[in-house]
């Protein structure tokens, strides 16, 4: 029979994060599979909601919406910043991802928009934001 998935289950589950058009964003498959307790903050409630249910060996292949995953795009997260900010030896590109420092010393990860000798155009969403993401789960262990 098995036990289901429910809020507290610690589980065991290889997964796979991709665009709708395929491009994969994050995958377990040939690396270790996640382990995580449900709730414990380690899975976007969509995922964990997707869950709910299923027991190990099952599969399923579920399409989130920006508000069950990473959240709409906020455009208060798009900074303009000076060239000089970045060391004159730093090649930069658009699609290009960099790490900074937040004024509270935290590093976030920012992916370059667009740039000029002056400025460079630099969005701190989380790629993922904004965007439909379809979530494939296969359960290993449920405890």
């Amino acid at each position: 029979m098995g036990t289901e998935i429910q809020p507290g289950s610690r589980v065991k589950i290889h997964f796979r994060l991709s665009l709708e058009d395929g491009t994969e964003a994050l995958s377990t498959l040939g690396e270790e599979p996640l382990e995580c307790v449900l709730g414990d903050g380690t899975l976007r409630e969509g995922m964990e909601m997707a869950l709910y249910g299923m027991k190990a060996g099952e599969e399923d292949r579920v399409t989130l919406t920006p508000e069950q995953g990473w959240g709409p795009r906020d455009p208060a997260l798009v900074h303009t910043l000076p060239r000089s900010r970045f060391p004159d030896d730093m090649k930069l590109e658009p699609g290009q991802i960099i790490a900074f420092e937040s004024s509270e010393g935290e590093e976030m990860a920012g992916a370059i928009l667009a740039l000029d000798d002056e400025q460079v155009e630099v969005d701190f969403n989380h790629p993922l934001a904004g965007r439909n993401v379809v979530f494939w789960v296969k359960v290993l262990e449920v405890e």
